[in-house]
């Protein structure tokens, strides 16, 4: 039971919750860019929102596996056909062997989520599936998948129901928000003088093309250092923003390292942090500063509003109508969904009517 990669992005990765407990070793977690968009791509086949699924940027590829199995994409809106017929992101589908999956680009967003029913089992290193590329652990041999790779995928419910979220979400992601990036200051944001650091509220950012699961550099304003852009090696985590000796704030993300010699000025909000990581190249980002007890609020309230969404994830209705089929139902009397056309309706000749 597997999972053939025809064709491949160039950042396609086998990605899961990420490995923990470890970064006092030098191994950061790795794991998915944005969590609530693969935690949705998860439900919507019936697996655990931190199981193994793909992560990708630009297009995801071809796809082909040797049993029935559910998908859904998630993250973003895709281009996605099996074989010539068009399939929609944020709900599931069912793919059968010998039918191709194609999923193209994302839609307005940087990073999406494909997940099979079943979930993808490729072994675990170090407690994990995901992929750190950086470190070459995890996925099929540490790397980035490519045309040929076959990847195990885990026990599944055949007769399962394909899933979809009780409305329709904008486009396809469980949460569209606007407004500044929050931001909590530190730990060294007393390496910048206070112009400086006003400058983050003040100013707009601008997302540059250097950027991968590692990091993403702004441009647009500098940020000068008044005690210099060095310091002695202290933990990083995902958010937090140095500032190296160019000026320009650079924003650790999944892959981050674990430790870093450049001051932090501040530390993005979990709540915003696939937010700021999903915005496309040229994009403007403004911050708004916010206290760490602010920030830790807003993250519980997100994940309270990610497990409502999930759990009201309704069974879609399945079977194509045909034309022949809806000719034969009574339609004149107004307009019905096609969960309630229960019934063909037998069309009387003329000599039946008098």
């Amino acid at each position: 039971m597997s999972l053939e990669i025809l064709t491949a992005g160039p950042m396609l990765t086998v990605q899961d919750a990420g490995r923990f407990g470890l970064r006092h070793m030098g191994v950061s977690p790795a794991g998915p860019i944005d969590r609530a968009a693969m935690a949705l791509a998860n439900a919507l086949v019936g697996n655990a929102p931190g199981a193994a699924a793909l992560e990708f940027a630009g297009p995801a590829g071809s796809f082909r596996c040797d049993r029935p199995v559910r998908f859904a994409v998630a993250g973003a809106d895709c281009p996605i056909r099996i074989d010539k017929r068009v399939v929609l992101a944020g709900e599931s589908h069912r793919l059968n062997p010998g039918e191709t999956l194609t999923v193209g680009v994302p839609e307005g967003t940087v990073w999406a989520y494909l997940a099979f029913s079943g979930a993808i089992a490729t072994p675990e290193v170090l407690g994990s599936r995901a992929t750190h590329l950086r470190s070459g652990l995890g996925g099929p041999e540490g790397r980035a998948l490519a045309a040929g790779d076959r990847l195990p995928l885990g026990p599944d419910e055949a007769d399962a129901p394909c899933l979809r979220p009780d409305s329709r979400l904008d486009g396809a992601a469980p949460f569209r928000e606007t407004g500044p990036i929050r931001l909590i200051l530190g730990p060294q944001d007393g390496h910048f003088a206070p112009e400086i650091v006003a400058r983050l509220t003040g100013c707009d950012f601008t997302v540059t093309p250097q950027r991968d699961r590692m990091a993403m550099v702004l441009g647009g304003t500098d940020l000068p250092a008044a005690r210099g852009h060095d310091i002695v090696s202290d933990g990083t985590v995902p958010g937090s923003v140095q500032v190296p000796g160019s000026g320009m704030p650079l924003v650790l993300l999944a892959e981050s390292q674990t430790t870093g010699g450049y001051p932090k000025i501040g530390t993005v909000a979990s709540v915003d942090l696939a937010r700021l990581a999903q915005m496309p190249v040229g994009a403007q980002v403004r911050f708004a500063l916010i206290p760490a007890e602010e920030g830790e609020d807003l993250w519980i309230a997100r994940q309270a509003r990610l497990r409502r969404l999930l759990e009201a994830l309704v069974a879609k209705p399945e079977g194509v109508l045909r034309s022949d089929y809806l000719l034969s139902c009574d339609l004149v009397g107004g307009f019905y969904e096609p969960g309630e056309i229960v019934r063909p309706v037998t069309i009387r000749g003329p000599e039946e009517c008098s």
